[in-house]
């Protein structure tokens, strides 16, 4: 039987949140190993180009974006143990925020055209 999709039962903006700290989490300008073991902190936020924002070899629209600056939405990720919220300074990922199954990564990170 495969996972349940979405068991922790994310509310959109926050799975589009944790997706796009999943991708800031890879790229080395944004984020740094621990500080605990399978852990990774994101420092560093990228700012809207346009309509769009540059993540990595990729890119977002700035709408799917929103919920990187909202406070309510890096609290509840820590509630759900995804995520050590330092608002507004970083955010760490936990093992299992790194690894949570969003289902919706090839539909808001687009290869960038430029």
């Amino acid at each position: 039987m495969p996972p349940k999709q979405n068991p922790l039962k994310l509310n959109p903006l926050q799975l589009r949140t944790l997706t796009i700290l999943q991708v800031l989490a890879r790229v080395p300008q944004s984020s740094a190993r621990g500080p605990a073991a399978g852990e990774i902190t994101i420092e560093q936020f990228p700012q809207a180009h346009g309509d769009h924002v540059h993540l990595g070899d990729g890119v977002v629209t700035a709408k799917d974006m929103t919920g990187l600056y909202n406070e309510k939405v890096w609290h509840a990720l820590e509630r759900k143990g995804l995520a050590r919220a330092e608002w507004p300074h970083r955010i760490t990922l936990r093992p299992a925020g790194l690894a949570y199954e969003t289902g919706i990564g090839d539909s808001i990170l687009h290869r960038s055209p430029h």
